[in-house]
């Protein structure tokens, strides 16, 4: 038994130290992004809010939308409709540039500003620490180590010591002259579910094939029955007889166009424009270069793997739970930041009293 435990104190001691700063910046920048759609929002009023939103139909909003695109076809690469902050139509060209418009009368609002580029440069760092290509790595497997090892070596080191004492496990003594130990513990075991959470949730953002592959498992212990569900389009289609015939139960939220022969057209929709709690209800349709469909996958059509993969956003940001989910993931977020720290300097001034025999 004793060796199991010096076992798990080596893990936690080594992953921690390994992939403790990276847990700290996707936590610090996570915790930035929850507010994105506010801030955004409060500091480009121009760009991003339109009086009366909720009086402007949806066929007004596609009518702009194909007027946009058909006054511009040849330079667009992505159109992005109003969808949480932002209630206007924005238009990102082939070269690199974006530009706002009214979502009713078309009219240019400007630019994207430099707050916008911030919290997308943001978001970079949180998924990728700006390295491009194996960047994601780096961070999606510190998320897997962190939720598999750290976390869970944590709480058996927790449960050993506390699991007849519980008060004594979330106690901090403040007046303690170090109460690095104490800040550790009790932090660790208050945010052990969310961060676990977490964790789980923004590594399926770096490794997705595995998680649908996993979630699959759950397919085979349901009854089949949304196959014969499936929606059918016989017939081609292209961009301006979508934009002309709106779907009942989703919003078109995003076009992106095809760059080469290898890409397609993608038409991204979602159940609600706004933010909302729940779940997240979504339908991507696929086009090749001739309007022929290679897919359409809705949320009510789909089978549970994919719903539930579905829900891994909205989960990771704490979107599902409401304003009282955005909160924790904000609070959450500075947690591993506070965990590394202190466990630095624990094991620092445990290892300084071993070697002089006192404290200093």
């Amino acid at each position: 038994m004793e060796l199991f435990s010096n076992i798990v104190k080596k893990i936690h001691l080594y992953v921690g130290l390994s992939c403790g700063i990276i847990a700290s910046i996707s936590g610090l920048t996570g915790s930035m992004y929850v507010w994105q759609p506010e801030i955004t929002a409060a500091l480009n009023p121009k760009l991003l809010r339109v009086d009366s939103i909720n009086n402007i139909s949806e066929e007004a909003l596609l009518k702009t939308t194909l007027a946009l695109y058909e006054n511009q076809r040849d330079s667009v690469a992505k159109i992005f409709l109003p969808y949480r902050e932002q209630q206007t139509i924005s238009v990102t060209y082939l070269d690199g540039k974006t530009l706002y418009y009214h979502p009713e009368n078309g009219m240019v609002l400007g630019y994207k500003s430099n707050s916008i580029s911030f919290f997308e440069y943001l978001l970079n760092i949180h998924r990728t620490l700006g390295i491009p290509g194996f960047g994601k790595y780096i961070v999606g497997g510190s998320a897997v180590l962190f939720f598999l090892f750290l976390l869970t070596s944590g709480l058996l080191l927790w449960w050993k010591k506390y699991k007849f004492n519980f008060k004594k496990g979330t106690k901090i003594k403040w007046k303690r002259k170090r109460i690095d130990y104490d800040v550790h513990k009790t932090l660790g075991i208050l945010f052990f579910l969310p961060l676990i959470i977490m964790a789980f949730s923004g590594a399926y953002f770096t490794y997705n094939t595995y998680y649908k592959g996993g979630f699959k498992w759950i397919d085979g212990f349901i009854v089949d029955t949304w196959t014969k569900e499936k929606i059918m389009v016989i017939g081609t289609l292209n961009t301006r007889q979508i934009l002309e015939n709106p779907t009942k139960n989703y919003s078109l939220r995003a076009i992106y166009f095809p760059k080469d022969s290898d890409e397609v057209y993608q038409f991204r929709y979602i159940k609600n424009r706004s933010i909302v709690p729940g779940l997240r209800e979504t339908r991507e349709l696929k086009l090749d270069h001739d309007g022929n469909v290679i897919s359409d996958a809705s949320f009510d059509k789909s089978p549970l793997s994919e719903k539930i993969a579905a829900q891994m956003y909205p989960i990771h940001i704490g979107e599902i739970a409401g304003s009282f989910g955005r909160v924790l993931v904000f609070i959450s977020g500075f947690v591993p930041v506070i965990l590394f720290i202190t466990g630095l300097r624990f094991y620092y001034f445990r290892k300084y009293d071993r070697k002089n025999g006192h404290r200093p």
